[in-house]
């Protein structure tokens, strides 16, 4: 069984494994269940509530750990599990109160993805935060041409919330997420959840043939 050389670092979902030496990938519908108790969590039965990523422990954390762009320095590697964990810790909470056995398999997926991550932290592997804020929106009325559309990840039909702010990401299925939900994870592992397409890849600019044949007989000639 894989083990975190930095175990009993965090609290949260990480420590609840650690203390019952078991994985992310051993995390089952009990566990979590099991993990709400302990940790006074109460989900709504009405489910009134947005299901979202808590944005504010990942930001101040992100914000201690993003280097000065005077410095040469980046951040340490148990700086890099930290945000890993804070991502899996939000996904945990949410895929135990996942209302369907889908919306849970894919959160878990996610939370397995980022475990390996955290036996190779020599640095963030996210798109950055201009990227980020450089997404394309979703327009509500594009929303409203599929009014049952939901985030993959919270589950939530994008137009329960009054005022969406939705993304789509560049990647060949062009899937979209709620910013809130999928924002930690590109900036810490910037793939698409989804498709897993590397987003952080820079784009190729192909010359077409045409073009080339060109600069060969300007070459020839000139």
């Amino acid at each position: 069984m894989a083990t975190n050389p930095y175990e009993g670092m965090y609290d949260g979902v990480w420590g609840f494994l650690a203390e019952r030496r078991i994985t992310f990938s051993e995390f089952t519908h009990t566990d979590s269940q099991r993990y709400l108790v302990e940790h006074n969590v109460k989900p709504s039965p009405e489910r009134k509530h947005r299901r979202r990523v808590d944005m504010s422990s990942f930001e101040s954390h992100l914000h201690q750990i993003t280097p000065d762009p005077s410095s040469r320095v980046g951040p340490t590697p148990v700086d890099v599990v930290g945000q890993i964990q804070l991502v899996q810790d939000q996904f945990a909470t949410l895929a135990a109160d996942a209302p369907t056995d889908a919306n849970r398999d894919f959160l878990v997926s996610l939370i397995r993805i980022l475990e390996q991550d955290t036996a190779d932290v020599d640095s963030v592997k996210g798109v950055s935060q201009l990227y980020l804020d450089n997404l394309d929106r979703v327009s509500h009325k594009k929303l409203r041409s599929d009014p049952e559309g939901e985030c993959m990840i919270c589950a939530e039909k994008f137009l329960d919330d009054p005022h969406p702010l939705v993304v789509e990401l560049p990647c060949h299925g062009k899937h979209i997420f709620d910013l809130e939900c999928v924002g930690p994870w590109l900036l810490t592992k910037g793939t698409c959840p989804a498709c897993r397409k590397d987003l952080t890849e820079k784009k190729k600019i192909e010359i077409p043939k045409d073009e080339e044949e060109e600069d060969e007989d300007d070459g020839l000639y000139g």
